[in-house]
């Protein structure tokens, strides 16, 4: 089968597709729609992927949005030949998908597109709706995004929901390869990890306050701050205002292999997001075996359920965008540190049941058994 595979960028979860897909016996082919020049992965393409160019060599950014951007496409679509396109986030690439009327085509939610840009007027509720009633198939990553999906028109009978996963084989408990003792952090210390980006939908200015407020009463806390963005310069001067920053490591954007040593050397992860589906970044701490506190919104409840017993606790939901309930949040973990080891334990055997990739990709192909239907 020739698949065609269309995306907004070349992001880490793109590549993680297409190495999948890449081991299979299909003929893939990626077609990319945006060069954003952040968030990237900086791993060659896979050499069994074919990358489709724009016919005639333009590029998505010459062809502007528009009828000449709907042409490429189905330039590209005749000249390729798919059996099946896959597309994401939903209006964009999906929704390009769609306008060319091809069929059969299995819609992928990128989280985002369900949670936010539905939201941002009219028409991104209209090219919504669109996409979803004319995809054969859509592929989601949490019960969040299935009952979205609902709402906005897709068929039930044909959504695929799978928590894409993490490779738990590479994110896995063990030695943090020295990273702590070269920061100068000992065993007395209690180390935080953020890996979300340094913006306000992510939560990390309420992060950098309740740090500080932590930080303030233990001062054996650190915090590792992985990533960057907008909000870089804002924190940096808010950490150094409040007398903290020789307690914070900022290594910046983080390559995939060196990243699983950051969550090796913390104690806890953090992720104060304001919207998710199903982090991956939550998942590789989990498979870590790290315990994990994280603002409570729906995509995060699936994973954390504040009903659990102490036995099978993985850790803890603070109030999303309260500073004070974070704060409280990261105190609770220092002084029960006694009992992160058994909740790290169990988180790994959450990521074992659950958030194993390479259990979880194979339900992809029930979305193009669905498509091609």
């Amino acid at each position: 089968m020739r698949i065609l595979y269309f995306s907004r960028d070349y992001t880490t979860h793109d590549h993680r597709f297409l190495a999948a897909l890449a081991q299979t016996e299909h003929q893939t082919g990626f077609l990319q729609l945006e060069r954003r020049g952040h968030d990237l992965d900086d791993r060659p393409l896979p050499p069994e992927i074919e990358q489709i160019p724009w016919v005639g060599g333009e590029s998505p950014a010459e062809l502007r949005h528009g009828p000449r951007l709907f042409s490429g496409l189905r330039k590209v679509i005749h000249s390729f030949k798919p059996d099946l396109i896959q597309a994401g986030p939903l209006q964009r690439a999906a929704f390009l998908a769609a306008l060319t009327g091809f069929h059969p085509l299995v819609s992928m939610s990128w989280g985002y597109d369900l949670l936010m840009d539905v939201n941002r007027n009219p028409w991104w509720r209209w090219a919504t709706r669109y996409t979803l009633q004319r995809s054969d198939a859509f592929v989601g990553d949490c019960d969040t995004i299935r009952g979205l999906a609902v709402r906005y028109g897709m068929s039930p009978e044909r959504i695929v929901t799978f928590p894409w996963g993490a490779k738990i084989d590479k994110y896995s408990p063990g030695d943090d390869g020295g990273l702590r003792q070269r920061l100068g952090w000992g065993s007395e210390t209690f180390v935080l990890l953020s890996t979300r980006g340094w913006a306000r939908i992510y939560g990390v200015d309420d992060l950098a306050q309740a740090f500080v407020r932590a930080a303030h009463q233990r001062p054996e806390l650190r915090l590792l701050m992985l990533g960057d963005g907008p909000l870089a310069q804002k924190i940096r001067q808010f950490f150094i205002e409040a007398d903290v920053l020789d307690r914070v490591h900022f290594p910046g954007q983080m390559n995939q292999k060196d990243l699983p040593d950051y969550y090796r050397a913390a104690d806890l992860y953090i992720s104060a997001s304001h919207s998710d589906g199903t982090s991956i970044s939550l998942l590789e701490a989990l498979a870590c075996g790290k315990p994990v506190l994280l603002s409570d919104i729906p995509g995060n409840r699936e994973w954390v359920s504040s009903s659990e017993s102490e036995e099978s606790r993985v850790g803890w939901l603070f109030r999303d965008g309260d500073v004070d309930s974070l704060t409280e949040g990261i105190l609770r973990a220092v002084n029960h540190r006694g009992q992160l080891d058994a909740m790290g334990q169990a988180a790994r055997q959450l990521a074992e049941s659950r958030a194993d990739w390479e259990k979880n990709f194979p339900k992809l192909f029930e979305a193009y058994r669905i498509a091609l239907s």
